[in-house]
């Protein structure tokens, strides 16, 4: 796919589909380094639960759902986020400055649950609404252990829907979108092979439902890329400085330039377990 088909489906649809952009090889490591990140080994993950020696790697590995900011204890899932097949799509869907902001480490064993509708841009806003994710599959995503469902070209009114919590025991205690113009008869799942990478539009309306296998897991690296150019509020800017000045500076440059580099780094955020595992929220 040349990238101007690349850029017409993104624009057109919201997402797209990398097939195999990373190798068997590049894969194995990965889920070799999502285990010694469980374990402990690599630093602390806030909320996790200590690994004892007695501990087999399922053992330890089931204890987990999601872990946020992976790059931040492993070189290898910060090279990843500047993986060649994921930068080339994303300069030719963003352009050619780009920072990530975020990393994801999904590890979804049987019987956990998924998560509501949502869009991206409703947790990290950008400037310019140019968040995309790139979701690494380090298994094969199958409807059967839980793929993502997204509703192609949800993202093309550029509104951001509203959110409530719920109780539904199929989806983790992320808040879930409503009120939009589309209805599950629209979703479509994409199920794709371990290596390959989901790339979609922080405004496009997507979920995932609960691992129904009989065993087995569906891991996957997600990490949220954007221009360099516009500012990240993420966070409320210090005592003295006006909202639309903020900018959120725990960032990792993945291509070209940064135009606020001025600004210097700052260390926001720490590796976490995402809050409460279990399918709904008792809140």
């Amino acid at each position: 796919m040349t990238n101007t088909d690349l850029k017409a489906r993104y624009e057109r649809d919201g997402y797209l589909v990398l097939e195999h952009a990373f190798d068997p090889g590049e894969v194995d490591r990965l889920v070799e380094e999502a285990v010694r990140i469980c374990r402990g080994e690599l630093g602390d993950i806030h909320g996790a639960l200590s690994a004892g020696s007695a501990d087999t790697d399922d053992d330890v590995l089931r204890r987990f759902l999601c872990i946020h900011y992976p790059h931040k204890l492993s070189g290898l899932m910060l090279a990843t986020m500047r993986h060649s097949a994921i930068i080339s799509a994303l300069t030719s869907l963003i352009g050619p400055n780009i920072k990530a902001m975020q990393s994801m480490l999904f590890i979804k064993s049987e019987g956990e649950p998924g998560q509501a509708w949502h869009q991206d841009e409703m947790f990290i806003p950008t400037r310019d609404r140019s968040l995309a994710a790139a979701w690494l599959a380090l298994d094969d995503a199958t409807i059967e252990n839980g793929c993502l469902w997204v509703l192609p070209g949800s993202h093309r009114s550029g509104v951001l829907y509203p959110n409530r919590e719920h109780d539904d025991p199929r989806y983790d205690c992320t808040v879930e979108s409503y009120g939009f113009p589309f209805d599950d008869s629209d979703a479509v799942p994409v199920e794709i092979t371990a290596g390959s990478v989901l790339v979609f539009n922080g405004y496009l309306l997507h979920k995932s439902m609960p691992n129904t296998g009989g065993h087995g897991y569906r891991r996957a690296l997600v990490n949220h890329y954007m221009s360099a150019e516009s500012l990240l509020p993420w966070d409320a800017p210090p005592e003295g400085t006006n909202m639309a000045q903020a900018d959120y500076r725990d960032i990792v440059l993945v291509a070209g330039t940064d135009p606020y580099e001025y600004k210097g780094l700052q260390e926001v955020r720490r590796p976490r377990v995402r809050p409460n595992r279990d399918g709904g929220c008792d809140r």
